[in-house]
């Protein structure tokens, strides 16, 4: 690289945690997340009233006894496995060449702060990874509004290019099937559970392409140019293709979605319902994958890992595995300095 020629800067954010498991924390995290008009699409007012007279007042203690189950002396799994994945890229790319910066949309550290850095660097270009597999509104979309809103208060705007999905790169897929293999050879299960996180229907249907969405198998069998940001779509194609690469019998897959809020209907089949099914099927080993996130947290070890093996277990089950997120394993880490390099 000329010597004169500035850096790019990499900018990898994932979706945030709290400082810590103390309450306060938590309810703190859960207003900036909830309050955020891409995540609770409704209106302005009834989202406050919602949010902090219900939600965080109530979901705070339950949802901080819950940080403490995944906690470690390193503090979030969410926050350090990021961490990780940010010095291990920073390693395989060039340092004269790159300068890479992590960030959360909500809590520490923040988007504001890393992007602060890399224009006191004096970057002559951004690329910022949403660490969000699958685009959707509420996460890649949130971080597109969050950096625009930052970069448009500064005097020199550098190029700024957004990674937004992933879920097609062949190295993406390659990490899941690493992380995946020392359980699909270990044995054979009666079902693979493919378990998503979940949204409203009403945000997969803002985001139709001419009418084209029916959350159905029809629409979502197959991806093309009218649901190329779906996200329901894009998690089906996700599980066809890990699926694929293990060689998984297509019977025995199915994808599902969790961690519904509120009344109103939200992207089906739900993960609860599939894995009751399952069981009253006669299926007594499951394997449970979560694609939607890279890193482990609240929303895999726990919720995936054992308050749904809870419930298969109750319901008749006899053996229920979780495959572990990507974490900070090599492979995925290759994966991101290849959508560095091909967004250079």
């Amino acid at each position: 690289m000329n010597k004169n020629k500035a850096k790019i800067g990499v900018l990898l954010v994932n979706l945030g945690t709290p400082d810590s498991t103390a309450t306060g924390d938590v309810r703190k995290y859960l207003r900036e997340f909830l309050m955020d008009p891409r995540v609770i699409d409704i209106n302005p007012i009834g989202r406050w009233f919602l949010v902090n007279l219900i939600i965080a007042p109530f979901r705070a203690p339950k949802s901080a006894h819950e940080y403490r189950k995944v906690w470690t002396d390193r503090g979030s799994p969410l926050l350090y496995h990021t961490q990780d994945v940010k010095a291990k890229l920073e390693a395989k790319l060039h340092s004269e060449d790159y300068h890479v910066e992590f960030a959360m949309r909500y809590q520490s550290p923040s988007i504001e702060a890393g992007l602060n850095r890399l224009n006191k660097a004096n970057v002559r270009k951004i690329i910022v990874v949403s660490l969000f597999p699958q685009y959707a509104s509420a996460t890649n979309g949130s971080v597109v509004d969050k950096v625009m809103e930052i970069a448009r208060t500064w005097q020199v705007i550098p190029n700024i290019t957004f990674v937004n999905n992933f879920v097609e790169h062949p190295k993406f897929v390659e990490a899941w099937e690493s992380v995946s293999r020392p359980y699909t050879d270990k044995q054979e299960f009666d079902q693979y559970i493919f378990s998503y996180h979940g949204l409203p229907e009403r945000q997969i249907k803002k985001a139709s392409c001419d009418g084209y969405c029916q959350l159905s198998e029809k629409c979502c069998a197959t991806y093309t140019k009218k649901n190329q940001f779906c996200y329901r779509a894009q998690c089906f194609l996700t599980t066809r293709l890990i699926a694929n690469r293990l060689g998984l019998p297509e019977e025995k897959v199915k994808t599902c979605f969790q961690s519904r809020l509120g009344n109103d209907p939200w992207i089906q089949p739900y993960t609860e319902d599939v894995i009751k099914e399952s069981a009253a099927a006669g299926n007594k080993k499951v394997l449970a994958f979560s694609p939607a996130f890279v890193a482990d947290c609240l929303e895999t070890t726990v919720e995936v890992g054992e308050e749904y093996k809870e419930i298969f277990m109750e319901a008749g089950g006899e053996h229920w595995e979780l495959v572990p997120s990507l974490n900070s394993t090599d492979k995925w880490v290759e994966c991101l300095e290849d959508l560095v390099f091909q967004n250079s």
